[in-house]
């Protein structure tokens, strides 16, 4: 049965899965200060920033993936930066696939963090800082494992989100095999080759990991928490 997976097939398994774990990672890393402000705060600047944090929600990917690239092209200050830095042009490379998987699935990071912040309330950080526990000591100790099922359910949104890109993936990085070429954009290329029973192997792994990722995030709503306590 596996034998029906192509070479280019495995090679698009692969470097999904490489892109969802990286972008994951890097959002749990970078989301997690942000959703805590988002969380905490009473600046006025809290609703404009958390709007654009939801934009990739509302917003076509194309157009997302077509900012991203008049962002990160050649002739513009972010890309001429990167080139300084010698990190070159982020479009039509992997990097630049990692850049437009972290923002198109932002949202999905942010919003279950903030909500696990929100979530605990002010008791336990008061609780602690009448023992005499420091902000970072509370924000570690305290807050993170409290947020623990929210972290858990932002990372699985994230990385599922990241695995079911088609529109921002195909427009920054374009539809390079065995550099840009995810799984989306290769069961597109199967289908326009007409190539319908390739395509039906990997749309069909596509379905069964969906399936599995809403039964894992119904276990994570609140009633449920237990279960990944």
């Amino acid at each position: 049965m596996l034998p029906s997976l192509s070479a280019d097939d495995w090679s698009a398994i692969r470097l999904t899965l490489e892109l969802a774990s990286l972008t994951t990672a890097l959002l749990l890393l970078v989301c997690t200060p942000l959703a805590w402000w988002l969380a905490r705060t009473d600046s006025r600047w809290r609703a404009p920033i958390g709007a654009v944090v939801a934009l990739p929600l509302v917003l076509p990917p194309t157009v997302i993936g077509f900012y991203l690239l008049v962002a990160l092209g050649p002739h513009s200050p972010l890309g001429q930066f990167t080139e300084a830095l010698g990190l070159g042009r982020l479009p039509f490379t992997f990097g630049g696939l990692l850049v437009g998987s972290m923002v198109y699935s932002l949202p999905f990071a942010v919003q279950p963090l903030q909500r696990a912040f929100e979530a605990m309330g002010a008791r336990p950080l008061e609780v602690a800082a009448s023992l005499g526990a420091g902000p970072l000591d509370r924000f570690f100790t305290v807050a993170l494992p409290l947020a623990r099922p929210g972290f858990v359910t932002a990372a699985v949104l994230s990385f599922a989100h990241t695995v079911g890109e088609f529109g921002v993936v195909l427009m920054i990085g374009g539809n390079i095999a065995g550099k840009t070429r995810v799984v989306s954009v290769q069961i597109y290329d199967h289908v326009e080759a007409m190539a319908y029973s390739q395509a039906h192997w990997l749309s069909g792994g596509m379905l069964a990991f969906a399936f599995i990722v809403l039964v894992l995030l119904h276990w994570l709503q609140p009633g449920k928490a237990g279960h990944v306590a």
